[in-house]
C-alpha cells in the first residue's frame, strides 16, 4: 500500500526496455541471463518502493488536501509513520545491496541516486519551483539506464539515447495530466507549471514532443537499431505530437486527456518498435567468429594436402 502500484509497475516496465532494447550478446549463458534479470527485477523493485514510501511519508499534510491522495494509508493513519521509515530504509537498503552484489555497482550507484533524487530533491522541490518537473523527468529516465547497465556495466550511448525519450516524452504525459488535477495542485501548495504559468505548460508539452524525433533518429544512426525503426517511429511520434499540438492551441480538459492517453500509448509502442528493430550484434558476433573458424579449417586442409 505504501508503493504505488501503478507507478511500480510502470519503472518496472522501463527498466525492462533497458534490458530488452540493448543489442544482444549471445555469449552470455541462459543462466546468467536470467539470474540478471531476476536480480535486477527485485533489486530495482525494492529501490521504487522505498521512494515511494518515503515520499508518502513526507506529503502527509498535503496528500490530505487532495482528492487523488487523501485516502492514502498514512493520510488515513492505517499505518504509522514509524512503520513507513522503517520500510523505506529496508526496501532501499535491500535493494541497492541485491543490485551491487548480483547485478554491478554501476546499477546499484543509480538505483541509490534515483532514491535520493526522487526523495530529497524532486518531493520537497515541487513546493518551492515549478522545476521540480525537469528534476521528476530525471527520475523517471533512469529505470531504463538501469537496465541497459544491468546488461553492459557501461552507460554507453544507447543508454542516454533511451533515458532521453523517456525524459522528453515525461512532459507531454506529466502535463497533461496535471491539468486535470491543477485544482489539487493549488490547494495542497505545489509549484507546477500548471497552476502557476498554464501557456508555459502547454507550450513545453510541445517543445519536448519534438524533440522526441531527433532523439528517435539517433538510434539508428548509432546502429542501436535499423533504419526501419526511424521510419515506424515518426508515425507513432506524429500522433503524440498532434495531441500535443491540439494541447498547445487551446489547453482544455479534453484536449488534455487526449494527450494523456495519446502519451499511454506512445510510450509501449515506440519502445516496442526500438525492441522489434533493434540490431543484434550477437549475430554479427557469430558471423566473425565463424568467419574465423573457416580460414583456421583452410589452413588445418593444407597442410594435410602438403
Amino acid at each position: 500500500v505504501l508503493v504505488k502500484g501503478q507507478q511500480r509497475r510502470n519503472i518496472q516496465s522501463l527498466w525492462d526496455k533497458g534490458v530488452n532494447t540493448k543489442p544482444s550478446n549471445s555469449n552470455s549463458s541462459f543462466f546468467d541471463k536470467n539470474a540478471c534479470l531476476f536480480a535486477t527485477t527485485a533489486g530495482t523493485g525494492l529501490c521504487v518502493a522505498s521512494a515511494n514510501a518515503i515520499n508518502q511519508l513526507l506529503e502527509i499534510p498535503y496528500d490530505a488536501q487532495m482528492l487523488r491522495t487523501r485516502n492514502r494509508v498514512l493520510v488515513r493513519n492505517a499505518i504509522s509513520p514509524i512503520h513507513a521509515f522503517s520500510f523505506g530504509t529496508l526496501t532501499g537498503i535491500t535493494g541497492v545491496g541485491i543490485l551491487s552484489t548480483m547485478v554491478n555497482p554501476l546499477t546499484a550507484i543509480l538505483g541509490a541516486s534515483n532514491i535520493l533524487l526522487y526523495t530529497c530533491v524532486y518531493t520537497p522541490m515541487k513546493r518551492k519551483t515549478i522545476a521540480n518537473t525537469w528534476i521528476g523527468a530525471i527520475v523517471g529516465a533512469i529505470p531504463p539506464m538501469m537496465g541497459w547497465a544491468a546488461c553492459t556495466n557501461n552507460l554507453e550511448l544507447g543508454a542516454w539515447i533511451l533515458g532521453g525519450i523517456l525524459y522528453a516524452w515525461q512532459f507531454p504525459h506529466f502535463n497533461a495530466r496535471a491539468w486535470n488535477m491543477r485544482s489539487d495542485y493549488s490547494r495542497a501548495g505545489y509549484r507546477m507549471m500548471v497552476v502557476t504559468n498554464p501557456l508555459l505548460n502547454s507550450r513545453v508539452s510541445l517543445r519536448y514532443t519534438l524533440a522526441l524525433f531527433p532523439l528517435s533518429y539517433m538510434a539508428p544512426y548509432i546502429g542501436m537499431t535499423t533504419w526501419w525503426f526511424a521510419l515506424d517511429s515518426s508515425l507513432i511520434n506524429c500522433v503524440l505530437l498532434l495531441s500535443a499540438y491540439r494541447f498547445w492551441k487551446d489547453s482544455n480538459d479534453k484536449s488534455a486527456r487526449d494527450l494523456f492517453f495519446a502519451s499511454l500509448v506512445h510510450l509501449p509502442v515506440i519502445l516496442a518498435l526500438m525492441m522489434a528493430h533493434k540490431k543484434d550484434q550477437g549475430i554479427t558476433m557469430n558471423h566473425d567468429l565463424l568467419e574465423v573458424d573457416e580460414k583456421e579449417l583452410e589452413e588445418v586442409l593444407l597442410e594435410l594436402e602438403s
